[in-house]
């Protein structure tokens, strides 16, 4: 069973023991979002929190995060990177992203190699105990823009090949986070193999999918069974809506799960 839930009635739940079996997933906006297993693992993914516009203002303290197990970082663009240093540093999380980012991060030491879990397409690694990750192709770029703590000088670094990824929880459950990305010929194959039971697409356009060509990935490529749309109205250019998504995909048997930012889905 799926509930969805408000932010302020997600902090009172979070005040409560956790239900054996149960699992949550809370969508800051953009492409952000928090993962609390069937096992208590917390999973960061792309966490843009204290700058982004649409997280509540609630959320933005991260000192109120709590423990964080791991974070998925799916590509170098700084509304994706967002708060992974900091949160890597208070919470001791290990960090987990494309090999080639992962050495521009220890290098500059954006956060420690210690911490930093460094891999590649479709070897499936298990960060924390019973979570299996796969990462996935994404069509999109990715660069690392550093500013210089002493100087404030900028200076941009490779940041690999950009990322979405299959996440299999404790209980079998599989996310496909699809990053920021283009349609791509192998969504097909995302859908056929893993058989991702939600998805996390994004719909804003300009930089990524539109509401029609993630539609159409969906409807074509995907054949989702749960859908939420993200990636839409945090920046003007991402001008891409649910109600279009919805209206592009039509008849379908996908369910499409609007979230409001701060919201939080039961499971």
């Amino acid at each position: 069973m799926m509930r969805l839930m408000s932010a302020a009635a997600a902090l009172a739940a979070m005040a409560l023991a956790w239900p054996a079996g149960a699992w949550e997933l809370q969508w800051y906006g953009q492409a952000a979002v928090r993962i609390t297993s069937p096992g208590g693992k917390v999973i960061l993914i792309d966490p843009f929190i204290t700058k982004n516009p649409k997280t509540p203002d609630e959320l933005k303290d991260l000192a109120k995060l709590g423990p964080v197990d791991l974070i998925l970082v799916t590509h170098g663009h700084g509304d994706h990177v967002g708060d992974t240093a900091e949160i890597a540093r208070s919470s001791g999380a290990k960090v987990a992203m494309n090999a080639d980012m992962g050495q521009t991060f220890g290098i500059l030491d954006i956060v420690p190699f210690k911490q930093l879990i460094r891999f590649n397409k479709s070897g499936p690694i298990q960060p924390v105990d019973g979570i299996t990750v796969t990462m996935v192709r994404a069509e999109h770029s990715s660069e690392v823009v550093h500013t210089d703590p002493a100087t404030g000088a900028k200076s941009v670094h490779p940041g690999g090949e950009p990322a979405g990824y299959i996440i299999e929880l404790e209980n079998g459950f599989k996310i496909y986070h699809a990053g920021d990305t283009g349609v791509f010929a192998d969504m097909k194959f995302i859908g056929e193999y893993y058989k991702p039971d939600l998805e996390l697409l994004p719909i804003g356009g300009h930089f990524t999918m539109d509401p029609v060509h993630a539609a159409y990935a969906v409807k074509n490529l995907l054949r989702s069974k749960k859908v939420v749309p993200i990636h839409y109205g945090t920046f003007p250019p991402l001008k891409g809506t649910p109600e279009a998504f919805k209206a592009a995909l039509g008849e379908s048997s996908t369910e499409v799960v609007v979230m409001t930012p701060g919201d939080v889905l039961n499971f």
